[in-house]
This record gives structure tokens, sequence and C-alpha cells, in this order.
């Protein structure tokens, strides 16, 4: 039988070997972007059936990262931005700047020149810049410095159609308008540089887009500072945890940058639909379940490069689908009451 003393002295290597198997990510986020327009439409968000702020309950459940988007125009704009920001840093997280440079959404399928801007390589350069810039120095102006600052929305055929557009002008001008954005960025702060594509599981994608991107004189790899996917279940069939674990892991390999899962997210209600992880079922022990799959794959990544989850709009009542066909993804009630899988935040994550 084990001493006291001796049981003592091996106490601190127990606990070591316990963190080290229960390491958490850096950044445990979700994006809430849309909260301060459904307030307006009257929604509340209860936990335990106490009314609280949103990010106050998420942050009450370990969430430490808030990811908001910002467009050129509408109901995500620049000031609508500014105001939520101050917000995610009074709650004492890291402030996410999801820029999608366009007056609406931004994504694998729409990627529109917002209204009044340039239509030449030229004169986005410049205006890229200016804009990055200024926007930038706004959120310092006010004492919300951005921490990670995403240039570009799921931009795997690249942005700014049709100047930017991969599949039509090649890489070089979207590459062109990356090291552009970025550098007005850094001339009006320090925010780490994320780079963001959809289909984090699909190996062959992500590495044609970045060997691509880098050009002489344009975009370099110096000038990223994180990687960000998205992984959702419900749009295609090769998004499983397989696939995500084998393409993150030739990421991290071939790339050697942080990696972050910048969106996903679960159902709690679902017909109809072939999810690539039928084992997991569609309800809240689900959500948990394929956040913690997530969490793995990304402690499982070479140097310790997996470094987070940001969850997608878990509380955007109305709009429950979040864009999927499944009805309901949320990590509330419809009257804004928490589920269980909340706590998909806590420290563990």
């Amino acid at each position: 039988m084990m001493s006291a003393g001796n049981m003592l002295a091996f106490l601190p290597i127990l606990l070591l070997s316990f963190s080290c198997l229960t390491s958490a990510l850096t950044y445990h986020g979700a994006d809430i972007s849309s909260l301060a327009v459904l307030e307006k439409q009257g929604v509340h968000y209860s936990d335990n059936g106490q009314v609280q702020s949103f990010e106050t309950i998420l942050e009450n459940h370990g969430m430490n990262a808030a990811r908001i988007r910002i467009w050129t125009a509408g109901d995500y704009n620049l000031q609508y931005g500014l105001a939520l920001a101050k917000r995610v840093k009074a709650a004492g997280m890291t402030l996410i700047i999801d820029l999608h440079y366009s007056d609406t959404w931004a994504d694998p399928g729409k990627q529109a020149i917002p209204s009044g801007w340039p239509t030449n390589l030229d004169g986005l350069n410049t205006q890229i810049y200016n804009y990055t810039l200024n926007l930038v120095q706004s959120f310092s102006n006010q004492g919300t410095p951005i921490d990670i600052l995403q240039v570009g929305n799921e931009i795997n055929n690249g942005m700014l159609w049709p100047v930017g557009q991969t599949s039509s002008a090649g890489f070089h001008p979207l590459s062109e308008l990356l090291h552009s954005a970025i550098n007005g960025a850094k001339a009006a702060g320090n925010p780490k540089i994320l780079i963001h594509l959809a289909n984090g599981w699909d190996w062959s994608g992500l590495n044609s887009w970045f060997s691509g991107v880098y050009v002489p004189g344009a975009l370099q790899a110096s000038q990223v500072d994180i990687i960000g996917v998205s992984f959702y279940p419900f749009y295609d069939s090769g998004a499983t945890l397989n696939n995500l674990e084998s393409s993150l892991t030739n990421l991290a390999n071939n790339y050697g940058k942080p990696i972050v899962v910048a969106e996903t997210d679960w159902p709690v209600s679902c017909s109809g639909v072939q999810l690539t992880e039928p084992s997991i079922p569609v309800s809240t022990s689900g959500q948990e379940t394929w956040t913690n799959d997530i969490k793995n794959v990304l402690d499982g990544l070479p140097n310790g490069l997996g470094q987070g989850i940001f969850y997608w709009e878990p509380g955007w009542i109305g709009s429950a689908n979040l864009g999927s066909s499944c009805a309901d993804n949320l990590l509330v009630t419809s009257s804004g009451a928490t589920r269980d899988s909340i706590n998909i935040f806590s420290a563990d994550m």
C-alpha cells in the first residue's frame, strides 16, 4: 500500500496527467451577430428562470470569445458592430470581427462588390485597404480593439466578384485584395488575421486554395495568423468527423498555422435530412457530442495547432434552422430559455 507521504508526492503527477488529458481549447466561442437585432424585436433570454443578457449567460457558461459579422450596409453595418463589441468586451471576451466585404451575406455562392465601391482591381485594392484601416481604427477609438480580424467570409471562390473570383480570374487578384486588406488592418492596429474557408473536411479544396493564394508581391503566409473553417453536418455527405480529422491534420502539417472551426452547429429537431454522423442523436445531448467530437479532432492536431470552436448563432430565435434544412439548431428554446447544451462552452471545451 502507498504511504500517505508517497501519495502526496505522487499527487502533482496525477494532476498534471489529468490536465493533459483534459486540455482546453484557447477559444470557446460563438457567433452572436444577430443579438441586438433580436433584442429590438423583443426577444429575451433566460437561464434557470432568470432573465439575463445573452452574452452574460454565455460567459457564465464558459464562453470566452464572440464573433460579430460586419456588412458594408444593412442590419450588420459598422455602427451595429461597434455597439455590440462594447458588450463583448465588457463581458471579458475575445472579440472576433468577421468582415463580409459586401452589403449583405457573403459565402461560397455569393460575394458581391458593395454598392459604390470600384469595380476594377486597382480601385478595389485602394478601397479595401482604406475601408479595413478605418474599421479597425473605429474599434480601437472606442476602446474595443479587435483581437481577431476575419478578412472575408468563406472565400473558397474568392471575394468581391467578379474581380476577385478565383474560378474566373485566378488567385492573383484575390491575393492582392487580401494583402491590401491586411495591410490596412495593420496600419491601424494589430489584430490577429484569420482566413476563413467553408468545407473544412475537404482537404483537396483547402490545399488547392492555400497552394494558389500565396503570390509573390501579394499575400504572404506570414500575414496569416489563424486558419478558420466551417464544418456543418447537413450540406455535404463528405462532412464527416473522420474527413475533418484527416483534412485538418494535413492542413496543420502543410501550413503550420493555428486552426479553428469558425462555424458549426447541430440540430435538436431535424427530419428528412441525412446528417453526416447518424450515430449522434438529434437532441441537446447530440449538440454536446458533436462539439466535443470536434474538440477531440482539434486536440489531436499536430503541435497544439487546434485552438478553437465557434458555434454559429446559438440564440437566433426566429431563424432556428440557421440556414439548414433542419428545423432547430439553437442552444435556447423559442422562448429564449437555455437548453442543457448551453454547457458546451464550459472550461473543458
